[in-house]
C-alpha cells in the first residue's frame, strides 16, 4: 500500500482524527489516543501500530517488521512495518484496525459514549 492508501484507510475508521507530528508523520488518534503512525523510509511507507502481547511476540521477529523504535524501548507493545516483505496489505489493515479497537476499548466509558462508539 502507498502512504496515501494508508492515510485514507485510517481516516475512514469511525471518529479517527489526524495530525502531523514528529516531523512529517501522519498520526491517527481515537479519543486523543494514538492508534497508528505513518511515516516514510527509503523503502516506502512505515506504519507503526499497537499490538496485542501475542501479536507483538510473533511480529517482532518477522522480516520487514520490528518493535517500534522509541515506543517498544519503553515497554509498549508497538510494531513498526518498515520494509518488505513485511505484512500483506490485508494483514496490515487488520493490524491497524486491531490497534484502533484496542485503543478505543481503553478509553473511558464516558469518552466512548461522547464519540458514539
Amino acid at each position: 500500500m502507498t502512504r496515501d492508501d494508508l492515510n485514507i484507510y485510517c481516516m475512514r475508521l469511525p471518529q479517527a482524527t489526524h495530525v502531523v507530528q514528529w516531523g512529517n508523520s501522519d498520526v491517527y488518534k481515537i479519543g486523543g489516543k494514538v492508534f497508528a503512525i505513518i511515516g516514510t523510509a527509503d523503502s516506502g511507507p512505515t506504519v507503526t501500530f499497537k499490538a496485542s502481547d501475542l501479536a507483538f511476540e510473533i511480529l517482532s521477529d518477522s522480516p520487514g517488521l520490528r518493535p517500534a523504535p522509541y515506543m517498544a524501548s519503553r515497554g509498549l507493545k508497538w510494531i513498526q512495518h518498515f520494509a518488505q516483505p513485511g505484512l500483506s496489505d490485508d494483514s496490515l489493515r487488520d493490524h491497524i484496525r486491531a490497534s484502533y479497537d484496542m485503543v478505543a476499548a481503553a478509553l473511558t466509558r464516558k469518552k466512548r459514549a461522547d464519540l458514539g462508539i
